[in-house]
């Protein structure tokens, strides 16, 4: 294996997760050529999707998971927290590198303390929403698409008093300035995946999973593997009012969920630790009772 050709969505932050998962292969393999090869998914393409809306799973990965099958690309690398839970056949995960800080941010001149009665804050996540409104249910909230930057733009001219992005995003765009909080995790509890960076790959490509498995980190990987499998048990990558956050420090496992019930009349929230030996267990009987809130979800 002389070269690799890794495809990626060509937004500035996709680009630049991409340059990540480049510079740590020829970290480890410095002979090894690697192309980066940008291609359009549907939700880079119709950006007037309300992703909450959409019911698409794929809406950020599926053509990227296209070239991967066909051969025209050896890898994939895509937000960890765009990638549906079940991947296509014949696919699988070849490394997830370690993950930034997987907090959420409000951006803007306000605080969630300090916005004004009634501010309109620009989210199209009802994770966000659904926790937001609980903390300030005096708050207006409409939804916002685009790239980072030009979120940022709209909140600037005027559309929103406020916007609410994941920290590790405007860290790796080095736009951490335009942070005016960074909103604990007990109060907006992160997507499932969020912050990670993951590697696809076609599953019989031995060589490659030889390679990755070189900048792969275990301790990120059981992290999300243990939020994906709440998001799968509760019906997958659509995009549930969900939230799963989980931090292991040794052989402890600390997890927040939240949870919201269609006509988000009921919500239920979770902190707990566990050690190792007891996370099955413990996951079966958090999945049991979010499962009771028994919120729909199509497509």
């Amino acid at each position: 294996m002389k070269k690799i050709v890794i495809g990626t969505r060509g937004s500035r932050l996709a680009l630049y997760q991409t340059e990540l998962v480049r510079s740590s292969i020829n970290a480890v393999a410095p002979e090894l050529e690697v192309e980066v090869r940008i291609i359009k998914t549907k939700g880079d393409k119709f950006l007037q999707l309300a992703l909450d809306a959409s019911g698409d799973k794929g809406l950020f990965t599926r053509e990227l998971e296209q070239e991967l099958l066909s051969g025209e690309i050896d890898l994939a690398v895509h937000s960890l927290k765009d990638l549906p839970v079940e991947l296509v056949a014949g696919t699988c995960l070849g490394a997830i590198l370690p993950r930034e800080i997987t907090a959420d941010a409000l951006l803007g001149a306000y605080t969630l303390a300090t916005l004004p009665e009634g501010a309109i804050v620009g989210t199209s996540s009802r994770r966000r929403v659904e926790q937001l409104r609980l903390h300030r249910p005096d708050l207006q909230f409409r939804p916002i698409r685009g790239n980072v930057e030009t979120r940022i733009a709209k909140m600037k001219s005027g559309e929103y008093d406020a916007i609410v992005m994941a920290v590790a995003g405007l860290r790796r765009l080095a736009l951490e300035g335009e942070i005016s909080q960074v909103i604990d995790e007990e109060i907006i509890v992160p997507a499932p995946g969020q912050a990670a960076i993951a590697v696809h790959q076609r599953a019989d490509r031995a060589d490659l999973s030889e390679l990755l498995h070189k900048i792969h980190c275990p301790r990120t990987a059981r992290e999300v593997t243990l939020e994906r499998n709440i998001l799968s048990q509760l019906g997958g990558g659509c995009a549930l009012p969900l939230g799963a956050v989980c931090h292991i420090n040794g052989a402890k496992y600390h997890l927040r969920t939240f949870y919201a019930s269609a006509d988000s009349s009921q919500y239920l929230r979770q902190a707990l630790s566990f050690d190792e030996s007891e996370a099955e267990q413990q996951l079966a009987q958090i999945i049991e009772e979010l499962k009771q809130l028994n919120t729909p979800c199509h497509g």
